[in-house]
């Protein structure tokens, strides 16, 4: 037998290739149990190979593009998980009516269940996967922590059994000593994970972890554990095969995260040296060989300023990440989110692609980003012959990223990679929190990069007057005086308002912000959604998300999109008699931050409620969110009940 790969490192489309290799079987049709980026990432690789796939999904999701995609596809489905995705019963029956002959699980969902792999096992058909005991004892967070220490891999101090219930947690949480680490047994990529620094933490990440893991895994067994403060998370990839061989293939670092879900990942890491490396990945492989473990997995480890490393768990399955097992090259990854779940249709997502740079998508032009799955865009990939080539091919990539219809991280991604931090290759898992102690607000301007955009705004508005003047390249009112050549201008950005004059000389312009001049030039293609531009020889790659006839317009400037309103210098002075909107008193009403699902009510009219007292829970994407008062008062009307599904800014509830 001969595999073939198509690229030095081993991206994605061949890792899922070398997945069905190891099963040294050949299929002529293969069922793909999940959705989104990665199905459509295992259906590419099946064209490839001449499989045929089937392709399931729930009814919200009858037009993605895994469907369009696959061969055939069948609704298992309403659009919850555990009515469609989740749906063994409904999966199997797929199975036995297309007649497929294997299942890639993908990651998420199924792809961890042992008894979804029992049951196609039992039907004679293959899992695209480990066996059933690899996935019993590595999917379960205590049996994998019992044989991690057994197999002399280091293990973070904690409780090994299952906590039965909150009085059982705060007094597990006091013997290990806080801070603890709340997880679902069955857990993964971030869900069912709560840190506790006291009795009232213990007892609120009890109830919320429990949750989320009965909604996300379908169990709801939770362990505690020493939180290990400020560490670095890095992953060893390993393979295995069945008869007993298995080897590590370096690391990538995931510190940078949000809510527990890895959000830049790049390899290899800057903190690692060889020795750390290699007695990393020398207790991979003997994890995995103490399981007798055999596919591809991913062994995830804590690791100190002092480079103590300890086991964290192992994925027994297709990384969500998995991008490339790196050899050579410097690699860095970020996830694009929608930041918030939504019902939105995604007008537009035009990701920049070269040899160098790589877009893993389940979503085109009009896709649906609904509320009941993870809100992920895309993956991002950047290579370079070294860290800083890939960071600058990165920060390219993103500026260049042209994504319409729905609110996106972009913001955030290009904040992080050129912050003098993470250039320095100083982080830990609590890097944003630290960097954004009061949450990431945007990209802070310096005086310099605000007359950058002041000037770059100012020079757009007039080249838009310049063309609204001519049609077909001829004036539109042929008896018109000779061409404008300046213009004083007043810009409103933020809570400055900055007189600007511009002048034009040829294609360039001349503008005059703070007393200073600043020279803009572009071929200004305003029917392209991306601008270059260079103001004083620094080139810029800027967006113009939005504008209306009242002057007002959204730029994205180095990430981050910047409201203004551009005015004449006469129409500004008459602005000024123009009367405002009232802002509406928020603090006696609790609006959805987000489209989602209540979870719980805790209130009814006529209830005495305190400043931060829980009034309901929404969940959205499987992660609980606790509503709270804003003010002491008594609840006038409540507008929801559990199992509602609320959309952004709907009105929960009122005080009086």
């Amino acid at each position: 037998a001969k595999a073939s790969f198509t690229c030095k490192n081993l991206c994605s489309a061949c890792f899922s290739r070398l997945l069905l290799f190891f099963s040294l079987q050949t299929f002529e049709k293969l069922l793909i149990a999940n959705r989104g980026e990665i199905a459509c990432r295992v259906i590419k690789t099946c064209k490839k190979m001449g499989i045929k796939t089937v392709a399931i999904h729930s009814d919200v999701d009858a037009n993605a593009v895994h469907v369009k995609m696959a061969d055939e596809a069948v609704c298992v489905g309403p659009a919850p998980t555990s009515k469609s995705y989740l749906n063994m019963d409904a999966i199997m029956e797929v199975i036995r009516k297309t007649r497929a002959q294997a299942v890639h699980p993908g990651y998420g969902f199924l792809s961890e269940n042992k008894e979804f792999a029992r049951r196609l096992a039992s039907e004679g058909v293959t899992f695209i996967g480990p066996d059933t005991h690899a996935i019993q004892a590595m999917g379960d967070k205590i049996e994998s922590k019992l044989l991690a220490k057994n197999a002399k891999v280091n293990t973070i101090p904690g409780f090994d059994g299952v906590v039965k219930d909150a009085d059982e947690a705060v007094r597990i949480a006091r013997e290990i000593g806080y801070p603890v680490m709340i997880k679902a047994s069955a857990g993964g990529g971030g869900k069912g994970m709560r840190i506790a620094w006291d009795d009232e933490e213990t007892r609120e990440g009890f109830r919320f972890s429990s949750q989320e893991a009965a909604s996300s895994f379908g169990d709801d067994r939770l362990l505690i554990e020493k939180f290990i403060d400020n560490p670095r998370h890095i992953e060893i990839q390993v393979l295995a095969d069945k008869h007993g061989n298995a080897l590590w293939l370096n690391e990538r670092e995931c510190s940078i995260q949000r809510r527990n879900q890895k959000v830049v990942e790049e390899a290899p890491s800057t903190f690692l040296d060889p020795e750390t490396r290699r007695a990393m990945g020398e207790q991979a492989v003997a994890l995995a060989k103490a399981v007798k473990y055999s596919s591809a997995g991913t062994v995830e480890f804590l690791v100190d300023s002092s480079k103590n490393f300890y086991f964290l768990e192992m994925n027994t399955r297709l990384q969500v990440r998995k991008t490339t097992l790196q050899i050579q090259e410097n690699l860095l990854t970020e996830k694009i989110y929608s930041h918030k779940p939504s019902y939105a249709r995604l007008c537009s997502s035009e990701p920049l692609h070269s040899t160098q740079v790589r877009v893993d998508s389940g979503i085109q032009q009009g896709s649906d980003i609904s509320i009941y799955y993870d809100p992920m865009i895309s993956k991002l990939i950047t290579y370079g012959s070294n860290r800083a080539e890939a960071l600058k091919r990165m920060e390219e990539a993103l500026d260049n990223y042209v994504i319409r219809g729905v609110a996106h991280n972009i913001s955030l991604l290009r904040e992080v990679i050129v912050h003098p931090r993470f250039v320095q290759g100083d982080i830990s898992t609590k890097f944003l929190p630290e960097v954004y102690p009061d949450g990431f607000k945007g990209h802070k301007l310096t005086d310099h990069e605000r007359r950058q955009l002041l000037a770059t705004a100012a020079s757009l508005y007039v080249a838009e007057q310049l063309r609204s003047q001519r049609f077909l390249g001829t004036p539109r009112i042929p008896i018109a005086k000779s061409k404008r050549s300046s213009w004083e201008l007043s810009v409103h950005l933020g809570d400055g308002i900055y007189p600007v004059a511009v002048s034009k000389d040829g294609s360039s312009f001349s503008v005059e912000v703070d007393g200073m001049k600043l020279n803009v030039t572009s071929e200004w293609n305003l029917a392209s959604p991306l601008l270059s531009v260079t103001i004083d020889g620094t080139q810029r790659t800027i967006q113009r998300i939005s504008r209306n006839a009242s002057g007002e317009t959204s730029i994205q400037f180095l990430g981050t999109v910047y409201k203004l309103q551009i005015l004449t210098k006469v129409a500004a002075e008459l602005s000024k008699y123009m009367p405002e909107k009232a802002a509406e008193d928020t603090s006696s009403i609790l609006r959805s931050p987000m489209p989602g699902t209540v979870v719980a009510v805790s209130v009814k009219p006529g209830d005495m409620v305190s400043e931060g007292q829980e009034i309901c829970v929404i969940e959205a994407m499987k992660m609980q969110n606790s509503m709270i008062a804003a003010k002491t008062g008594k609840v006038k009307a409540v507008h929801c009940k559990a199992g509602d599904t609320v959309g952004e800014e709907d009105l929960l509830v009122e005080l009086e």
